[in-house]
């Protein structure tokens, strides 16, 4: 397997350099704690240049299995309530687009985040009792 920096890896370290900073500025006591990150086996996010810039800042990584979408809040618990809430609309612009969604996600309320993040638990049980089978069939 070839060891080159991929374009995508770069912009997905700069992706985890403005979330630091977020964290810094939000959270300023978690950088100190640990952050712990969950993200699938994409090609950026097993890319060496990601996986240093992971070591450099001591970030963990929560092990994800191959094809489980099931365990990303994003797939079960984000997209869904966006995909309701996007439904019907047409964008004339991609600043359009932008806007609606900053404007949704500004409007959410934290616990919306918290549910979503909370319920990994229980989904990865489930995965281990499924001896890793899919969660949701």
């Amino acid at each position: 397997m070839s060891k080159r920096i991929t374009p995508f890896a770069s912009r997905y370290c700069s992706t985890l350099d403005r979330r630091k900073e977020a964290i810094r500025h939000k959270r300023p006591g978690l950088l100190r704690r640990g952050v712990v990150l969950q993200h699938d086996n994409a090609t950026p996010h097993s890319a060496n240049l990601t996986q240093q810039w992971l070591q450099r800042y001591g970030w963990e990584i929560l092990p994800h299995p191959a094809h489980s979408p099931d365990l990303a809040p994003s797939d079960f618990h984000l997209f869904g309530p966006l995909k309701r809430h996007l439904g019907g609309m047409a964008f004339k612009t991609e600043d359009d687009l932008i806007s609606e969604l900053r404007n949704w996600f500004d409007n959410l309320d934290v616990d919306f985040f918290r549910v979503g993040i909370n319920s990994l638990l229980s989904r990865w049980q489930k995965c281990i009792d499924l001896h890793g089978d899919y969660v949701e069939k």
